[in-house]
């Protein structure tokens, strides 16, 4: 019968600590789905802006005389959007990464 020491079992669980760490760390930092992620967050909060800004691109609508109550809180996410919107050539240059 062997007889495992407190340190050999400390030893031993820091080094499962230091592999879950490292996963976790690879898993929520490291991996490519972080930027895809990213990317449709993006992509659902200029649908959310578009759905309820598409005036401010002259095409009327008439959900942005309700909505335009939440620009005083939306205003600096307001105007990066709309640079971002400007910035484009086409919609196929704002969806041309998805390659459909």
């Amino acid at each position: 019968m062997t007889v495992v020491t407190i340190h050999e079992q400390f030893a031993r669980f820091r080094e499962q600590a230091a592999e879950v760490m490292h996963g976790l760390y690879h898993g929520m930092i490291e991996h490519p789905a972080f930027e895809q992620i990213e990317d449709e967050a993006m992509d659902q909060e200029d649908a959310f802006f578009f759905a309820c800004f598409a005036d401010a691109f002259g095409i009327p609508s008439p959900v942005s005389y309700y909505t335009a109550e939440l620009l005083p809180y939306l205003a600096e996410d307001f105007e990066a959007w709309e640079r971002r919107m400007w910035d484009r050539d086409s919609v196929l240059d704002w969806k041309g990464h998805f390659h459909f």
